[in-house]
């Protein structure tokens, strides 16, 4: 009998990394606990490695790195948020693990770096048996599905779902005068802070934008965004025949945590069915990117390249921050990111000039958004 699959994970306490536990435990002939790192709360687990702190801290980052790089460990679930998250797995991809991939800011920051590290080797144009990271992120998951058997250069558009958030369907709601409480109001989801904003500006899209291109070789043009307020198509592909492919699913995020881990194969079980009758009419609308400029933004930054994603993404998490804080208005958001990327001096191609622009940007909107960018 083949042994399970080790796992490690990277952020086992926050929720993308209990659900992943969750999965595993469920799955005990499949899959094993490997390792975890656990911040500061006790995930209370038998592993070969069990890490807690956080990055930075004495022996945390080279037992992070030994654990990832261990010959025994087979997949690296990162779930670990923001930048601390890029050099492990960077580590894991480079010593030839599989990584199962939920942190946005990996992709976004150094999408170049990492896919080049991941060795995906997909010049000959089509789905390779080894993917290097497997998406997490429900979107992405979903158009990974939609892509099995296919030849990539078939590949017309991806097309991305967003739910819309608070605003999208109050087109004459002032932005300006939207308060914390509103934007935190999401119609379907309890998500983080951070999250539901991204959610209320369409970022989030942005960000997810920016990661399809460099995770699926497809160049920005053809990545689009639509408003699908039900939320059960998870994401689309259209090919060059016209048709599309759409990934339908109950919006529990075991599911692609268990393709990801099992890929290529299912594991049973690891959601309720979809019951089709009860999900009632599918509804979708173009984005209005003049209202919801946080899209074509995202995608100015991604082909200007050099730091300036980065820079997006360091950017949007400082106002974000500020917003919450009520130092800026709701369209500060995104007034406060534009004026960091045109600001930002440039450069960015190695890990530590990335990093850098990251740090830049931080320290930018720290210093500008406390009243002058309203």
């Amino acid at each position: 009998m083949t042994r399970p699959v080790n796992v490690a994970i990277l952020g086992a306490t926050g929720s993308i990394g209990q659900q992943t536990l969750d999965v595993i435990d469920r799955n005990p002939a499949r899959l094993r606990l490997f390792g975890l790192t656990e911040g500061r709360r006790s995930a209370k687990r038998m592993a070969e490695y069990v890490i807690q702190g956080q990055a930075g801290e004495p022996d945390f980052d080279s037992r992070v790195r030994e654990m990832v790089t261990d010959p025994r460990c087979d997949i690296v679930a990162v779930a670990i948020p923001g930048a601390r998250a890029l050099a492990p797995t960077l580590a894991a991809l480079e010593a030839g693990k599989e990584v199962a991939l939920a942190t946005k800011e990996v992709l976004v920051m150094a999408g170049d770096l990492v896919m080049e590290a991941a060795g995906a080797g997909r010049a000959q144009g089509a789905l390779p048996e080894r993917m290097g990271i497997r998406p997490i992120d429900s979107e992405h998951s979903a158009i990974w599905q939609c892509l099995w058997g296919e030849d990539w250069a078939n590949i017309r558009r991806l097309v991305i779902t967003a739910s819309g958030g608070p605003f999208w369907a109050h087109p004459d709601l002032d932005l300006d005068q939207v308060t914390v409480e509103e934007a935190l109001n999401h119609p379907r989801w309890s998500m983080g802070p951070k999250v539901t904003i991204d959610s209320a500006t369409l970022m989030n899209k942005g960000l997810e934008m920016i990661e399809a291109h460099h995770l699926f070789g497809v160049p920005l043009a053809q990545v689009s965004v639509i408003i699908h307020p039900q939320s059960a198509v998870h994401s689309l592909v259209e090919f060059v025949d016209g048709s599309l492919k759409a990934q339908i699913g109950v919006p529990d995020m075991r599911l692609p945590i268990a393709v990801a881990l099992g890929y290529p194969d299912r594991l049973a079980g690891a959601v309720p069915p979809t019951v089709l009758e009860d999900l009632g009419p599918l509804e979708f609308y173009p984005l209005d990117e003049a209202r919801f400029p946080a899209v074509r933004l995202a995608r100015g930054a991604a082909q200007a390249g050099k730091g300036r994603p980065a820079v997006l993404n360091a950017a949007n998490e400082e106002a974000v921050n500020a917003f919450l804080a009520r130092e800026i208005p709701f369209t500060g958001i995104i007034r406060t990111v534009e004026a960091a990327l045109q600001a930002f001096p440039g450069g960015g191609t190695t890990l530590e000039e990335i990093l850098a622009a990251d740090r830049w940007a931080r320290e930018f909107v720290r210093i500008n958004s406390a009243g002058t960018l309203r």
